[in-house]
């Protein structure tokens, strides 16, 4: 597939213009935190349900990263403020929240992604904690799937020091695309210098586990979980799709990063991004299709309860938290 594949089982082709006359907004003030965040990230967990599925956000911590100019490559850092401002959030840095999606689903729990690990921020590793809190066993988890590959979505499945599996007994799935690139023998030395460690911790676990499959653009992953290419975060960047009955969840992994800066201002470029055109691209197809669909979105960077959905919201999107 070419990363441009079929977002859900009908095919749904909305262009930006269509989907603002169909929800009717305009001049709309976005909407990208929650008034009960501070009140859930405290509990360190959400519980909803998508059909017969019950899904659980659970919050890993945040990186409190100080602005710098080089951070969104087409945005000042006043712009950026300004931003942050006008979503009722604070201005003296940038506060990027990291959040993990569960899913029960008969006697299955299935985890997309796998935290931070505690090997990033000081202020995140809360994961296993607060996944105790929501009644969540580790050591029945049988699938964890993979959006990407980047540090806070994949230390959390290898221990700090030894790299020993966290989750050995799961099954791990990873887009090919993804697992293509950073296992390349040749992609440590194109990559910059802040980019090689990662590779060369990648390319010294993943190929020597067992438990890692391999999934194209499109595959049905797991029952009712179905893979959506979205590249351009990185080059295997991948969402899923969920659907229960008529209902239906997107995990949005990092389509953007913090709503209120990139859902906002979708062309708005941020530097973990590996091809920023293709990321804006990505993230205005398929928000433009969840839009249509009215669907629930989970966003790994979306801050506590980490699901709502997206509404149009004049040239950019507003997040409109669950809770």
């Amino acid at each position: 597939m070419n990363g441009q594949s079929g977002f859900n089982r009908r095919e749904v082709v909305v262009s930006a213009a269509a989907a603002f006359a169909a929800v009717g907004l305009g001049g709309r003030v976005v909407f990208a935190k929650s008034p009960a965040e501070a009140d859930l990230m405290a509990k360190g967990f959400y519980k909803f349900n998508v059909g017969d599925i019950e899904v659980t956000t659970v919050f890993d911590g945040v990186w409190e990263k100080a602005h710098d100019e080089a951070f969104i490559s087409n945005a000042t850092v006043d712009e950026t403020k300004a931003a942050l401002k006008a979503a009722g959030q604070a201005t003296d840095m940038v506060n990027i929240p990291f959040t993990v999606t569960f899913l029960k689903t008969g006697d299955r729990t299935i985890m997309f992604d796998s935290g931070t690990g505690a090997q990033l921020s000081p202020k995140a590793g809360r994961l296993a904690a607060n996944m105790q809190l929501a009644g969540i066993d580790p050591k029945k988890i049988d699938t964890v799937i993979v959006t990407h590959f980047h540090p806070d979505h994949i230390f959390g499945l290898m221990e700090k020091g030894t790299n020993a599996q966290v989750y050995p007994e799961a099954r791990i799935i990873v887009p090919n695309t993804e697992y293509a690139f950073w296992t390349d023998a040749g992609v440590i030395g194109k990559l910059p210098e802040r980019r090689q460690g990662l590779a060369k911790r990648i390319q010294a676990t993943f190929p020597t586990w067992k438990n890692v499959e391999r999934i194209e653009d499109g595959a049905e992953v797991a029952p009712g979980i179905v893979a959506a290419a979205a590249y351009g975060h990185t080059a295997g960047h991948t969402t899923y799709v969920v659907g229960s009955g008529k209902d239906q969840l997107v995990v949005l992994a990092d389509l953007t990063n913090v709503p209120a800066l990139f859902a906002r201002h979708p062309d708005w470029h941020a530097a973990f991004d590996a091809d920023p055109q293709m990321a804006e691209a990505s993230r205005r197809r398929v928000f433009d299709r969840v839009v249509a669909d009215n669907t629930i979105i989970t966003g790994y960077h979306y801050g506590m309860p980490a699901a709502g959905r997206i509404e149009k919201d004049g040239n950019g999107y507003a997040y409109v938290p669950l809770a």
